[in-house]
């Protein structure tokens, strides 16, 4: 029996870039690809922060803007709601509706292991419809909800009682949550209320996994069922790969790990060139594999994550992670801050100033002055 191919380390990081439009960034036209069928194929944005999803899409597209996203938001093609991971993503409509019920099981895991202690003896159906009936009157934050509901119930937490619609609710965040370089309290209400249908339940459960790991497949791939789980939050995903062998590519990595992958999804030569890339903070290309080092050196990822779960902006050098950005704002001026985390060659030092002067012309364009600084 002949063994399935090796991809190494660099194999499996252009596969990854070339998927995730970050090898050479698309032209947005509707021929090419729009904001919404690229935030499609990524299965989303992670998007607890406002701006991070802006940034994620400037550095794929190219030419984007960022009211097209925000017009998107306001126009209900795109909303923020708690999917994979239980994690607020940016998401098309259509994805909200069919995908949200998919992921129950994660965001009811995460309740009952959080807050499900001070939860003991109520009625959970109940409270739901209970909060239902508040968001769908009109949107409320999670602190509003809170108060509202430990009126009906003395002595229950208040954080903990909001916390329940939020796992058995399609919470959407509304405008002007979301918004481009806007702030405040994140207000909800039902998906079904915002975009005026029902969720989409899947008749066959099996065939909607099916299509989730194909879609994770094209985005993400090569990946080991390992992977899979740790980007959706998921258990239990090795039946699915088992009913979607056939039709797969199989491999294993340098450590004998069985790779699955779509026979048509890209794999580029491990020489191909990388150009310097700015990746968003939170970005999705850092975050859904349970081995990162196909872009994330291990010794780095410190430097990359914190323990409170903040995700720094980073510079692609290579494909891989080498630095990371941020922008600092002052009266009349904007700079884009690059940290290498070692010395860069003269071409990536060229190419990781012109992305930063990319980037400060997406980000701050009124201001008045622009600097792009080095800083070990």
């Amino acid at each position: 029996m002949t063994e399935p191919p090796v991809l190494g380390p660099r194999a499996l990081n252009r596969a990854l870039l070339a998927r995730q439009h970050l090898l050479t960034p698309v032209d947005l036209t509707p021929e090419q690809l729009t904001p919404e069928q690229l935030t499609e194929h990524l299965i989303g944005l992670q998007a607890q922060a406002t701006d991070p999803p802006y940034y994620g899409l400037w550095s794929r597209l190219r030419e984007f803007r960022p009211e097209q996203l925000s017009a998107l938001i306001e126009n209900r093609g795109l909303v923020r709601l708690g999917l994979q991971r239980g994690t607020i993503h940016l998401v098309t409509a259509a994805d909200c509706l069919r995908l949200r019920p998919l992921f129950q099981p994660v965001l009811d895991q995460a309740l009952r292991g959080n807050f499900g202690a001070r939860l003991t003896g109520l009625d959970l159906d109940a409270l739901t419809e209970r909060g239902r009936a508040l968001v769908e009157a009109e949107p409320r934050t999670f602190q509003e909800l809170g108060a509202l509901l430990a009126a009906d119930h003395p002595g229950r937490d208040p954080a903990a009682l909001a916390q329940v619609l939020r796992a058995r609710l399609a919470l959407v965040q509304v405008p002007p949550r979301g918004l481009w370089q806007t702030s405040g309290a994140a207000a909800h209400t039902t998906a079904e209320q915002w975009l005026g249908r029902p969720l989409t339940a899947p008749a066959d459960q099996q065939a909607a996994l099916d299509r989730l790991v194909s879609r994770y497949l094209a985005a993400f791939g090569p990946a080991t069922v390992a992977d899979i789980q740790k980007w959706s939050g998921l258990t239990g995903l090795t039946a699915v790969l088992k009913r979607l062998r056939p039709g797969l590519l199989e491999f294993r990595d340098e450590r004998g790990r069985a790779l699955y992958d779509l026979p048509d999804a890209p794999r580029p030569d491990p020489a191909t060139e990388a150009p310097v890339r700015l990746a968003a903070p939170f970005d999705n290309l850092l975050l859904s594999h349970a081995d990162r080092t196909r872009v994330l050196p291990e010794p780095y990822r410190p430097l990359v994550m914190s323990r409170n779960g903040i995700v720094q902006g980073t510079v692609l050098v290579d494909g891989f992670v080498a630095g990371c950005w941020q922008l600092t704002r002052e009266p009349g001026r904007t700079a884009a801050v690059l940290k290498p985390f070692t010395a860069l060659s003269r071409t990536a030092q060229r190419q990781a100033q012109a992305e930063a002067e990319r980037l400060l012309a997406f980000a701050a364009p009124q201001a008045a002055a622009h600097e792009v600084r080095f800083v070990s």
